[in-house]
């Protein structure tokens, strides 16, 4: 499977990249700064390019089975719409280049799904990113695209451990965080796999 991967030199990024191309991916990494992907391999295509240039976008999805988005914002918990600028970038690109299939990394709470007060404070504390994220869900929906949404709990960069939890309803139970290493297994597991088509999985450990 050929597959892009934007946002490939973020934390989660770069082991979809590392993960992808062990397990056999031919993997495009879309990045603005090549340096940042201290990753070498036959199979990996490292493209320079912004994503809010919808032609650097849709130019480099042609050809490709599968799009990633592991992309963030630059405004870190301040309003912003930069996750929905660049989604709306891929969708286009997507539709143009005949595209069907995209896995997107979200956050837990973008379906106000936490629950108790410490949920509720996350959902707060982080309110204007699951904002960005929200709009960029529902505009990958309205595409009626082959979509698998990923949202993971507290990103750790604690080692891979293969075992960890999903649900697709609220999010595992007595559960705060996964590796970063654990949702880029997650994202490829759920790309090769139908069952994950139009879903919406929270990840946890």
């Amino acid at each position: 499977m050929k597959i892009i991967v934007f946002g490939a030199t973020g934390g989660v990024g770069q082991f979809v990249v590392k993960q992808g191309l062990e397990a056999g991916f031919e993997v495009t990494a879309f990045v603005r700064t090549p340096a940042k992907l201290a990753i070498s391999h036959e199979n990996l295509t490292v493209i320079q390019g912004d994503a809010f240039n919808q032609a650097e976008v849709t130019a480099t999805i042609a050809g490709q089975d599968a799009v990633v988005s592991c992309l963030g914002s630059s405004r870190g918990m301040k309003k912003s719409t930069e996750l929905q600028e660049m989604t709306k970038n891929i969708v286009v690109g997507m539709q143009e280049q005949k595209v069907e299939r995209i896995v997107y990394t979200a956050s837990a709470g973008v379906h106000n799904e936490l629950t108790g007060i410490s949920g509720k404070l996350v959902m707060m504390l982080l309110k204007n990113t699951l904002i960005d994220h929200r709009v960029a869900v529902e505009y990958i929906k309205s595409y009626k695209l082959n979509y698998t949404i990923v949202r993971p709990m507290s990103l750790t960069n604690h080692d891979f451990t293969g075992k960890y939890r999903e649900s697709a309803t609220n999010v595992p139970s007595k559960s705060s965080s996964i590796p970063r290493a654990d949702v880029a297994h997650f994202i490829l597991k759920a790309l090769a796999d139908s069952n994950y088509v139009n879903t919406s999985i929270a990840v946890a450990t």
